[in-house]
């Protein structure tokens, strides 16, 4: 009998911004997270690739709706039903947002709640 991996339930994480990454909101309510670049490869890649040592990540509509739903309280439930009550005719929307925050947290723009920093 092949042993099964279990998944982790997304519903029950709760997510928390990064305070290592700083935001900011436009007139138009589009959320806009600097990632600063620290460490040995990324300094190498300012000096010779003339990589930016700050990069801005303009969230859409949407990632900038999730975004501001973040707040270390909600659990990715509550957001999805939020998600759901806003944009009713989106389709997949708990899917989507969950693969939405796997990328913010791959990215180190949120952490679970309880996760420390790196």
């Amino acid at each position: 009998m092949a042993k099964c991996k279990s998944q982790p339930n997304y519903l029950e994480f709760i997510p928390v911004r990064n305070p290592e990454n700083e935001f900011t909101t436009d007139d138009a309510g589009v959320i806009i997270i600097s990632k600063e670049w620290k460490g040995f490869y990324h300094t190498i890649a300012q000096k010779f690739f003339h990589k930016p040592r700050v990069s801005q990540i303009k969230l859409d509509s949407y990632g900038s709706f999730v975004w501001s739903l973040i707040d270390g309280e909600r659990d990715v439930h509550a957001i999805a039903q939020e998600l759901d009550r806003t944009y009713p005719d989106m389709e997949k929307s708990l899917s989507r947002l969950i693969r939405f925050l796997e990328i913010l947290h791959d990215h180190r723009f949120i952490l679970w709640k309880g996760e420390k920093a790196r």
